[in-house]
C-alpha cells in the first residue's frame, strides 16, 4: 500500500492544518463567501434593522436571512427589492429573499479577568526556571514570574 503525498504547500508529515482538509477546506471556504456576503448585503440595510438580522445562507436562487422577531422580519421583508439590487450589483444572482424568525445568538462572553500571580508563585517559578535547561523555556518562566505581584502587597500579608 503507497502512503498518500503530503499536499505541495506543506513541507512534512506532520499534523495538517483542518482548513487543508478536502470537505472542510470546502465549507471554511462557504462559509467566508456567506460571511462576505453577509456583510455586504447588511451594509445596505438601516442602522437598526441591520443589528437585528443576520443572512443565513445562498441556496439556489433565494436569499435567507434569520430575523430577531417578527417585527424585524417584516421590517426586512420590505427591503427585498434593495436587498436583491445589493446581491446582484455584487454578483449574487438572486431571485427571492427568505426571511426566518429565530433569535440571533447571545454575544460572545466577555473573558473573566485574569487572578493576579502571587509572590510565593513568582518564587516556585523562579526555583522551576533554574533547573530548566531549555533556555527559551526558562526564559518564558522567568516572564511569568515577573508579573507577579510584589511581595509586601497588603493581600500577602498574615495578620
Amino acid at each position: 500500500m503507497q502512503r498518500d503525498t503530503p499536499s505541495p504547500h506543506r513541507t512534512g508529515y506532520g499534523p495538517q492544518s483542518i482548513t487543508d482538509v478536502g470537505p472542510v477546506a470546502a465549507l471554511a471556504k462557504k462559509a467566508s463567501k456567506l460571511e462576505a456576503l453577509d456583510r455586504a448585503l447588511r451594509q445596505t440595510l438601516p442602522s437598526p434593522l441591520r443589528e437585528q438580522v443576520r443572512f443565513a445562507n445562498f441556496r439556489d436562487d433565494r436569499l435567507v436571512f434569520l430575523a430577531s422577531s417578527p417585527a424585524w422580519a417584516s421590517r426586512l421583508r420590505l427591503q427585498q427589492a434593495q436587498i436583491l439590487a445589493a446581491a446582484r450589483a455584487i454578483g449574487a444572482n438572486a431571485g427571492s429573499v427568505i426571511v426566518k424568525v429565530a433569535p440571533l445568538p447571545p454575544p460572545d462572553p466577555l473573558p473573566e479577568p485574569s487572578k493576579p500571580l502571587s509572590a510565593a508563585a513568582a518564587l516556585h517559578l523562579k526555583a522551576a526556571a533554574k533547573s530548566i535547561p531549555d533556555p527559551e523555556l526558562r526564559v518564558l518562566f522567568l516572564e511569568l514570574a515577573s508579573v507577579a505581584k510584589p511581595a509586601n502587597s497588603t493581600s500577602d500579608r498574615k495578620r
